[in-house]
C-alpha cells in the first residue's frame, strides 16, 4: 500500500532530526560541543566549587599569620607582665641569678607590652590584649612618678648654680657622681664638666691611685681642694671632693662589705651635711647575694638619726630592685625620682649598639631637702655617665 504525503513528511522530519542528534553528539551520547557558538566554545567550564577554593586558598595563609601574630601577642604580653612584676618580688627573692638583671631593664617592658598590644589587636585576641594592657597599666603606675614633682626647687636654688662661680655659702649646691670605670675614665674631661657645671661636690668610685694623679695634674684641686678618698684593697677605691673643708672625714661611714665608702662633713648655709661616696658590689654571676648584703648595710645608715645625709655613687641597683627601695624606707630619697626630671640610664656606655638602660646611679637625699636639674653626661674612658644633680638642704 503507498504511503499518504502526510506520513511520508513524518518519516523525513523524523530522520532528519535523527541526523542531527548524532551530528551533535559523541559516540558516548554525550553532547561534542559542535552546535555550540562561537562565544560558548571559547568560554572555560564553569564548576560551582572554584570559586570556593579559590578563597579557603586565600584565607589558609591569612589565617596562619593570624594564628602567629596571636602566638607573638601571648608571649611578648607574657613576659611583660612577669617581668614587669618581678619588681615587687621580696628582697630575698630578687638575690636569685639574673633576677636583679631582670629587674634593672623593668621600664623597657613597656615597648613589649605595647608590642604585644599591637600584635593582639591585628590577630583579634582579646586575652592577649588584657595582658598587655595589665603590664602597662603596673609599669605606668610605678614609673610616673619620675616624670611628676610634688616639691620642686625654689628660682634661688637656679639663681645659685647659674653665677659664675659657685657659692659655698648658701643650702644649695650643683653635686656630681660618677664611676671612673678602674680609672679609665678622661680626667681632663672630669674637671671640665666639674668647672662647666661649678660643681661643689664630687663622688667618683673605682678610683686608682694613678688617676687621682691625672686628676690633680688636670687641676681638679683649683675648682675642689679639699678631698678623702680611700680603698678597701689597695687597688680601686672611692673618694670626696669638695668646694669647702670636710670635717670629720673617714675612710669608711658604713663599713660595708662591698668597698670603703668615704664620708666628710659640709658646711651648706649653716647646714652640716654628711656626704658619703657609695660603691656597692655589683649583680653577676657568684656575687647575686652579696649584692643584696651591700645594700642592706647601706640600709643601716638609716638608724643614724642625729646626721644628715646625702649618698652618692654607684649602687648597682635601680629604684625598681626591692633591696634599693629598702634602704629608702620612709626616710631617705632618691633625687632623680622627687625632682620629677624623668628617667636618668646611667649604664652602660661602652658597649656598641647597646643604648643606656639602667639608672644604677644614684644621689640620695635625706628627708627634707629637694632635688632638681638632674642630668647625665658621657665620659671618655667610662661604662657609666655622670649624674648631676642640684640639691637644696634647706627644712
Amino acid at each position: 500500500m503507498a504511503k499518504s504525503p502526510h506520513a511520508a513528511n513524518r518519516t523525513a522530519i523524523k530522520k532528519q532530526g535523527r541526523a542531527l542528534v548524532r551530528a551533535a553528539t559523541t559516540p558516548s551520547g554525550k553532547p561534542n560541543g559542535k552546535g555550540k557558538t562561537r562565544n560558548q566554545k571559547n568560554r572555560p567550564a564553569k564548576s560551582k566549587y572554584s570559586t570556593r577554593d579559590a578563597k579557603a586558598k586565600t584565607a589558609a595563609p591569612q589565617h596562619r599569620n593570624r594564628r602567629l601574630l596571636g602566638f607573638l601577642a601571648t608571649l611578648f604580653a607574657l613576659a611583660a607582665l612577669i617581668c614587669t612584676a618581678a619588681r615587687e618580688l621580696p628582697s630575698d627573692l630578687q638575690e636569685l641569678p639574673y633576677v636583679p638583671v631582670i629587674v634593672s631593664a623593668t621600664p623597657w617592658f613597656m615597648l613589649a607590652a605595647i608590642a604585644a598590644l599591637l600584635l593582639a589587636v591585628v590577630s583579634r585576641r582579646v586575652f592577649s590584649a588584657l595582658l598587655a594592657v595589665a603590664a602597662l597599666g603596673l609599669n605606668g603606675y610605678w614609673q610616673y612618678p619620675f616624670f611628676m614633682s610634688n616639691d620642686p626647687l625654689p628660682q634661688a636654688a637656679y639663681n645659685a648654680v647659674a653665677s659664675s662661680e659657685p657659692n659655698t655659702t648658701d643650702a644649695y649646691a650643683r653635686v656630681m657622681t660618677f664611676n671612673v670605670y678602674k680609672g679609665q675614665a678622661d680626667p681632663q674631661a672630669i674637671v671640665d664638666l666639674v668647672s662647666d657645671q661649678r660643681v661643689e661636690v664630687l663622688a667618683l668610685q673605682e678610683t686608682t691611685d694613678d688617676f687621682v694623679k691625672r686628676l690633680h695634674k688636670a687641676g681638679i684641686e683649683h675648682y675642689l681642694p679639699y678631698s678623702q678618698i680611700s680603698s678597701s684593697d689597695g687597688v680601686y677605691g672611692n673618694g670626696l671632693w669638695s668646694a669647702t673643708p670636710l670635717a670629720d672625714p673617714k675612710d669608711d661611714d658604713v663599713n660595708s662589705s662591698a668597698s670603703f665608702m668615704p664620708g666628710g662633713t659640709i658646711d651648706l648655709g649653716g647646714n652640716q651635711i654628711r656626704f658619703v661616696s657609695v660603691h656597692t658590689t655589683a649583680p653577676v654571676p657568684g656575687y647575686w647575694r652579696q649584692w643584696k648584703r651591700s645594700l642592706d648595710e647601706l640600709g643601716l645608715m638609716r638608724a643614724n638619726t642625729d646626721t644628715r645625709y646625702i649618698f652618692m655613687g654607684d649602687f648597682n641597683a635601680t629604684y625598681d630592685h626591692t633591696p634599693f627601695r629598702d634602704f629608702l624606707g620612709n626616710r631617705f630619697l632618691d633625687a632623680t625620682r622627687t625632682s620629677g626630671h624623668g628617667f636618668t640610664f646611667s649604664w652602660p656606655t661602652n658597649r656598641s649598639g647597646v643604648p643606656m638602660f639602667a639608672g644604677i646611679d644614684h644621689v640620695v637625699l635625706d628627708q627634707g631637702m629637694r632635688a632638681g636639674q638632674c642630668k647625665v653626661v658621657k665620659v671618655d674612658g667610662s661604662d657609666h655617665a655622670a649624674l648631676l644633680v642640684t640639691v637644696d638642704v634647706m627644712q
